[in-house]
């Protein structure tokens, strides 16, 4: 019984990571697609700007433009699923030893897939602290 379910999430997590990949794809392309202002072919320029958000220093029309544009993709919802794709690759990876073990005591071989889950944990730290900057960003200006 045990085994079955761990077969059936393993199954469950690998279509979830098909998908949350697609979407990603689909996210990615699209940024790719966009032109990037003149601002933004600086090395730096987007650190530079974001850090000008965060600490509310004055910013030009075309910096003001260039931070709404970084900060509007880090923070849009299909951001979401660049970790999400990871995070259920992690499960994949874990569950499916668990599945290939068919009850055996699991070792630390198993538990690999929880680095990727960890990774995922900071990348979607890191879009919810873009989306402070977005609120921020319409509050100064």
């Amino acid at each position: 019984m045990e085994s079955a379910f761990y077969g059936f999430v393993t199954i469950v997590s690998l279509a979830l990571a098909f998908v949350f990949a697609a979407l990603a794809g689909v996210y990615v392309r699209r940024l790719e697609r966009r032109t990037t202002p003149a601002i933004g072919e600086e090395i730096g320029s987007a650190k530079a700007v974001t850090r000008k958000v965060r600490k509310g220093e004055p910013m030009s029309a075309d910096e003001l433009d260039y931070a709404k544009r970084i900060i509007g993709a880090r923070s849009s919802v299909m951001a979401f699923c660049i970790p999400g794709a990871l995070f259920t690759l992690g499960l994949f990876y874990v569950f499916g030893s668990l599945y290939h073990l068919h009850g055996a005591t699991p070792s630390e071989r198993t538990f690999l897939g929880v680095f990727p889950m960890l990774a995922s944990l900071n990348f979607t730290t890191q879009i919810l602290r873009s989306m402070r900057l977005k609120r921020r960003l319409r509050k100064a200006y």
